[in-house]
């Protein structure tokens, strides 16, 4: 077998393995990495990256040292889940630098943090006096967490309303043109629910790049050509267009209707709704 070909079955079969390890550890591993995943992740890429391009190492060996190295951060992460002293002694804990207001200055030396290093945190999180905090934590993970004291935390809306309104996830409901029948189930709507909004505002369907549905029910377009905007129809316009479209419906029923008796029956309704659009287009027209 030419050592090419021998190096790219190598390589596809490592990079198979690699992604379902990737999977089997999960999302947690991707986003927050503490010390000890990131030096097995550098080395688990090493050993595989090595092993992909060297011919001479058995692909057995470097796979069960890939599975080692992969496999210990999975049954830590067990173990973390089930015992709290397991998870302290690998993970760490929160050592807090702030509390009621005083800064607690040997755990800033603790963690060999300078003051400056402490108040360029606090700037990063837009905090420039010192007096405002009231709690204040460098997390297990690196991150820096601060409470503000109660005089200077932003206004939110509970501060001013008793009642405060479920705030629902926004479905989205159109994606790449395409209706996302689940999501208007989760909503309580419908396919003609979603068209008579799309005919509101005049857009196509196919023309919708992505489309929402608020908490509020509103729908909110993102079209394909960005110099198209959607233009909300007004509700006396809908109405009017609505009875304009059934009078048409109608009429054109009465063509193709292959009895008397039907096109009787379409032409009594076409007769009916232009007579309610005479007497409805006044206040339309309004």
């Amino acid at each position: 077998m030419p050592q090419w070909i021998e190096m790219a079955i190598r390589s596809f079969t490592i990079i198979i393995g690699l992604f379902i390890i990737t999977k089997l550890l999960g999302k947690k591993q991707l986003s927050k990495l503490s010390f000890f995943e990131y030096i097995v992740g550098i080395t688990v890429g090493d050993i595989a990256g090595t092993l992909s391009i060297d011919p001479s190492l058995e692909i057995k060996s470097g796979v069960t040292s890939i599975l080692i190295w992969a496999l210990f951060p999975l049954v830590i992460s067990q173990i973390s889940l089930k015992s709290k002293k397991f998870r302290d002694f690998f993970e760490g804990n929160a050592t807090v630098f702030v509390e009621n207001g005083k800064i607690l200055e040997r755990n800033l030396q603790k963690e060999k943090y300078s003051i400056d290093e402490f108040m360029e945190q606090l700037r990063k999180k837009n905090i420039f006096h010192i007096d405002s905090i009231e709690f204040a934590t460098l997390e297990a993970n690196g991150d820096f967490s601060v409470m503000l004291k109660k005089g200077y935390q932003p206004l939110t809306y509970s501060d001013l309303f008793s009642n405060v309104p479920h705030n629902q996830v926004p479905q989205t409901v159109i994606m790449d043109g395409d209706i996302l029948d689940e999501s208007l189930g989760k909503l309580g709507l419908n396919r003609g629910w979603l068209k008579a909004e799309l005919e509101k505002q005049q857009v196509l369907q196919e023309s919708v790049f992505l489309a929402q549905v608020d908490s509020d029910g509103k729908l909110i377009m993102d079209l394909y050509d960005d110099k198209i905007t959607p233009v909300e129809m007004k509700e006396k316009e809908l109405i009017l267009l609505t009875l304009e479209k059934c009078v048409a419906d109608f009429a054109y029923l009465q063509v193709i209707a292959p009895y008397e008796d039907q096109k009787q029956f379409f032409k009594k309704i076409e007769v009916t709704l232009n007579t309610i659009k005479g007497n409805l287009l006044p206040l339309l027209k309004d």
